[in-house]
Order: C-alpha cells, then sequence, then structure tokens
C-alpha cells in the first residue's frame, strides 16, 4: 500500500533502531543496499536515500512516506504533509540546530556585522541565503559537500552547518554567531497520498507505533505487592505517568500496585520501596507507550 523512504547516513542508526522498536523492522541484505523491506501488509516498498533527497522526492509522488528532518524540508521548500516531530537525532533525543558560526577570535558579534562579500560555505545554500537576505547581509554562498567546518578560515570566513552539540565546532576553533533553524527529525508524506483515506489510516498506524516507541524510551514498569497497611506510603514514593494502578488482590489483605517510571532513578527507588514495606518488586522493560 504505502512507499517509504527512509534516511541514509547519519540518520540512518537510529532511524534503523527506532522502527525495530516499533516493531516495524526493516531488512536489507546489507547496510549498503538502497533497497529494504518491512515485514508489514502496510508497508509494500521501501528505500534508504540520503535526507537532503527526501522532501523532494516525496512532493514529486515517488514516494508516499518518509523520514527526513526539517532542515531539509526548508532547504527544498518541499510541499509535504507533516505526521509529527520525532524527537529522535543521530546521537540524542534533542533537536539538531542550522547555525551560522565563524572563527572564535572573529570580530563579529552578530550576523549584521559581516562585512560585503562575506564568504560562507554551506549545505543549505536556499536556507542560508535567505536568511542572509532578512538580515541584510551581501555574502557569497559556497555551496559545500562536506567537511564544512575545515573549509575555516582558509577557504571561507564561516559556514552555516547542522549542530547536535556543539563540541565539533568548539574542537575546530568556531563560533556560534546565530541561528537559522531548530530542526527535528520528521515523519512526511506525499500531499496526494495523505488525502487518500486508506493511506491515510495507514500513515498514521505507523506514526502512532513510531511515537509509541520514542515514548518508551528511559521508561520501565514497576510491579510490586504491599500489605494494606503500606499502601499509602507506597503511593507516595512511588512515581508515575498519570497514576499508579492499584489491584486488591485475592487474599483480601495486600494490594498489586504498578506504575509506569523513568529508567534513570530506578536504582534509589527500589530499595526505597522495599524499605517502606513492598515485596516481589519487578522491573519490566517497555516497549512502546501507546496514549
Amino acid at each position: 500500500m504505502l512507499s517509504l523512504v527512509l534516511p541514509k547516513g547519519s540518520l540512518e542508526k537510529a532511524t534503523l533502531e527506532l522502527f525495530d522498536a516499533a516493531d516495524l523492522t526493516v531488512r536489507r541484505t546489507s547496510d549498503r543496499d538502497y533497497r529494504a523491506s518491512i515485514d508489514d501488509p502496510r508497508i509494500d516498498r521501501v528505500r534508504v536515500l540520503r535526507p537532503q533527497e527526501i522532501p523532494t522526492y516525496l512532493e514529486q509522488g515517488l514516494f508516499d512516506l518518509g523520514i527526513t528532518g526539517r532542515d531539509w524540508i526548508t532547504e527544498t521548500d518541499a510541499d509535504v504533509v507533516s505526521l509529527g516531530e520525532l524527537q529522535y537525532s543521530k546521537a540524542t533525543s534533542n533537536p539538531v540546530r542550522v547555525i551560522i558560526a565563524v572563527p572564535a577570535d572573529a570580530p563579529w558579534q552578530q550576523v549584521s556585522d559581516l562585512p560585503e562579500d562575506v564568504r560562507i560555505s554551506t549545505e543549505f545554500p536556499a536556507l542560508t541565503q535567505r536568511f542572509l537576505d532578512k538580515h541584510g547581509v551581501k555574502a557569497r554562498v559556497v555551496p559545500s559537500y562536506g567537511a564544512t567546518e575545515a573549509k575555516v578560515p582558509d577557504i571561507v570566513d564561516a559556514i552555516v552547518d547542522l549542530t547536535e552539540t556543539g563540541s565539533s565546532l568548539r574542537k575546530n576553533g568556531l563560533r556560534i554567531l546565530d541561528t537559522l533553524l531548530t530542526s527535528y527529525t520528521e515523519l512526511v508524506a506525499n500531499r496526494e497520498a495523505y488525502e487518500n483515506a486508506e493511506k491515510r489510516a495507514a500513515m498514521e498506524d505507523i506514526a502512532l507505533l513510531l511515537q509509541g516507541a520514542i515514548r518508551a524510551r528511559g521508561q520501565v514498569l514497576l510491579k510490586l505487592n504491599v500489605a494494606n497497611g503500606g499502601l499509602q506510603e507506597i503511593l507516595g514514593i512511588m512515581p508515575a505517568m498519570s497514576s499508579p494502578t492499584v489491584t486488591p488482590l485475592a487474599g483480601g489483605e495486600m494490594h498489586a500496585v504498578e506504575s509506569v517510571v523513568p529508567k534513570r532513578g530506578v536504582n534509589t527507588l527500589i530499595p526505597s520501596l522495599k524499605s517502606a514495606g513492598a515485596r516481589d518488586i519487578l522491573e519490566i522493560p517497555i516497549s512502546k507507550i501507546v496514549d
């Protein structure tokens, strides 16, 4: 039913891990194979291509559904439908930023300080030019095809590039001057395909599974038993997404309590629960959380 295109390159590993967690495992003969498959009746064709190309291919109707970054959607100005942000990137769950950076010892403190004919290297020439026009800066925008940071100061005066943590910029002696765009990964669709009721339902199913897998990251399910007299103390300690589930046990003198809690902190939470009277404590991994 759906043709799907996934990003190759820096987002590839994190994307494949997300699809695996969502029970939509992507199968390929090798990590160099651009053709793939997913054992799901809603998906009949899968390709793995550069994220720069994906918005245009979706707009042209070559694929129904795909994953790319807001940065490339903005750069290409593609007319696509967003089914929502997928809050992950290549190293963290944080967004990436498209920034303009200059040498740390450069005299410029803001974009308007940049001199006329300043040379700027970037993989985002259209986005960069729109930003410079907005700020009244006349620059020479030089398209980059990789290793953008290495071109300062010998080849260009500044760069517009992606950063997730900023560590690579600092390592290369660069300082951020401004942010052009904050970008999450997004699930996006061809507009005509999205207007097809059957295809839209399939797209929304896939979005539900992916978002559920993301929500489950860093969460576990804790289950325990506690005597009636200790129940309120346990409930005072136990965190929950909404409120813990409490069920009386058959004997009448005990309750079962379960709650989804952050994995971080479980190492101190479990001993506290034990000290408060909890017994039979179970910590269970979670693959998806769906509202």
